[in-house]
């Protein structure tokens, strides 16, 4: 199984992000709206019996909910097309370390490249997109881990389990 850890985009909020992405006359192949997320962690391709360790290592997370508030629009070089939060917040960067971090003490490394929070709106655009993207922005309540599914209409992201994050007082 192909599998990742990621903050779900709300379904309203997709729906706003692929009406106004549409907008952009973009040249890549678009993300569902359903597909819409930001990863915390990939692991690649797992063995099913790993389930139970990946679900226990989840469920002893406690972190904080926080507002993710997407509103930079970038065009990585290979094409990827996505939204960033200008100031990430604190309690989404130490999910994504926390999970790093409990992942490679269980032998899964994490990509080798520094954590950049982002939810990708197309990939394999040539032609990079001008302007100021309007904030999109929801309050994160959860986390999950999904797996990758490909199917004969395009790769399909499913969530088998889900954790939430904690309310600050």
């Amino acid at each position: 199984m192909r599998l990742f850890f990621a903050l779900a985009c709300p379904a309203t909020i997709a729906a706003r992000i692929s009406e106004w992405r549409n907008t952009l006359g973009i040249d890549g192949t678009p993300v569902p709206a359903a597909n819409l997320h930001v990863t915390l962690a990939f692991l690649g391709t797992q063995p099913c019996a790993r389930l139970p360790e990946l679900i226990e290592l989840a469920a002893a997370i406690e972190t904080p909910a926080f507002t993710l508030a997407l509103d930079r629009l970038q065009r990585w070089s290979g094409g990827v097309l996505l939204l960033a939060p200008s100031q990430p917040p604190q309690a989404l960067l130490a999910l994504a370390e926390r999970l790093r971090t409990e992942l490679l003490a269980l032998g899964i490394a994490s990509e080798p490249h520094e954590y950049l929070p982002h939810l990708t709106l197309a990939r394999h655009c040539r032609a990079a997109v001008a302007g100021m993207p309007p904030t999109f922005a929801w309050q994160a309540g959860e986390f999950g881990l999904f797996t990758s599914e490909s199917a004969p209409a395009g790769v399909r992201y499913r969530p088998l389990a889900s954790w939430p994050l904690f309310k600050n007082s």
